[in-house]
């Protein structure tokens, strides 16, 4: 297993991992810690790769003329670098590209949350005011291209496809809400959160009213493949943050923790979990101006995240901080120096970007299109992104 370890840490950075600068040695603890991570990232991946099919079936399904799911081991070479697109013809970007398929995007999301209520209305609407990224609405629609020219040479996104476009945009967003409510957030997209404005209460209720909005989109695409598959996605939200609120006491149980609860809040959604990784790491390399949020904000809420479990691999001493959940003066701190001394960032980096290797593997094994090329070159944008 240590040398799977090994191999796994060539493929990301082709060296050897780097030793702490200063105290402490991982030790026969360390390797233990690395082997449970590299049978947790083996793990993680498989999931996150059922994922992806789990939405690719919940796009072809949503109409009647399309094959089965085994078409899709198309025999296209695979992409070995995520900057190389294969489809001959010229490159677009890929937002601008989605985004045909998405104007009026907000729009019909605020007719799906028809509230009298002027106050519930403004809450509920409060996050669709046009300034996110739309990252999931816009995976949604380029996957759905890409699958439909894979099977029939068709460029036409069905109607039924860009619902469930929304439908993931209306189940990110009232996650926000929750997620926002529950980390006692105030600040999003450099704004004050819908908790500080509005209150806890009348939050959790916006966020539910949003859920409900999505539920009856979704059944009335009137597909029960789709409407299972999407609503595992919610369960899945779920699951997540109960993960998320505990903490592992046995270090080489920690990745696995780390990535289930990981894939479950946001993989499972967009399938791909290196978005996820990369905010990871944001938290310690951008700011708060950037960010739109508060940084070590995770530290903050007792999270220990990727950069944290492989910073204790080389400082040992983080294990305690990591069980009280640095609710100890000073630990939020200590632990984010511990962090920027060691390779942590660094690692969870590279394993952002084993997963998207994994990620561009399976989208490969489309037709060669504009849309599967933009797809790929998206999991480049998550990895290098700096907000």
């Amino acid at each position: 297993m240590a040398s799977c370890w090994w191999r796994w840490r060539r493929g990301c950075s082709w060296r050897p991992a780097a030793r702490s600068p200063g105290p402490g040695s991982p030790g026969r603890a360390g390797l233990s810690g690395l082997r449970a991570a590299t049978a947790a990232a083996a793990a993680a991946a498989a999931r996150a790769q059922m994922s992806y099919f789990n939405l690719v079936k919940s796009l072809t399904s949503a109409f009647p003329n399309m094959y089965s799911i085994s078409r899709f081991h198309h025999m296209t070479p695979a992409v070995c670098c995520c900057s190389k697109t294969r489809s001959g013809e010229k490159y677009t970007d890929p937002f601008n590209l989605g985004w045909r398929d998405l104007k009026g995007l907000y729009e019909d999301i605020r007719k799906e949350l028809f509230i009298s209520t002027t106050e519930l209305k403004e809450m509920c609407e409060y996050y669709f005011d046009g300034k996110g990224k739309a990252f999931r609405p816009i995976i949604v629609v380029l996957m759905a291209r890409a699958c439909n020219i894979h099977h029939n040479n068709s460029r036409n996104v069905q109607a039924s496809q860009r619902a469930i476009a929304l439908i993931a945009e209306m189940i990110h967003t009232a996650s926000l809400v929750h997620d926002d409510v529950i980390d006692d957030a105030s600040s999003r997209r450099g704004k004050h959160t819908v908790n500080k404005i509005w209150g806890e209460k009348k939050a959790v209720l916006a966020g539910d009213l949003i859920l409900s909005a999505a539920s009856i989109a979704l059944a009335r695409i009137g597909n029960t493949a789709v409407v299972s598959i999407l609503t595992q996605v919610i369960e899945d939200l779920v699951r997540g943050e109960f993960l998320q609120l505990g903490s592992k006491e046995n270090e080489n149980e920690r990745f696995a923790h780390y990535l289930e609860k990981t894939f479950k809040k946001t993989a499972s959604l967009i399938a791909n979990s290196c978005k996820a990784l990369i905010d990871d790491v944001l938290d310690f390399t951008s700011c708060s101006d950037r960010m739109g949020k508060p940084t070590s904000a995770d530290l903050k809420l007792g999270l220990a995240t990727g950069p944290v479990l492989f910073a204790c691999q080389q400082f040992p001493e983080m294990n305690a901080m990591i069980m009280r959940r640095f609710s100890s003066p000073g630990d939020v701190d200590r632990a984010r120096q511990y962090v920027l001394q060691s390779d942590g960032v660094q690692q969870t980096t590279y394993l952002a970007q084993r997963y998207c290797r994994e990620a561009v593997r399976e989208i490969s094994k489309l037709r060669p299109s504009p849309e599967r090329d933009a797809l790929i070159q998206l999991s480049e944008i998550v990895l290098t992104r700096d907000k």
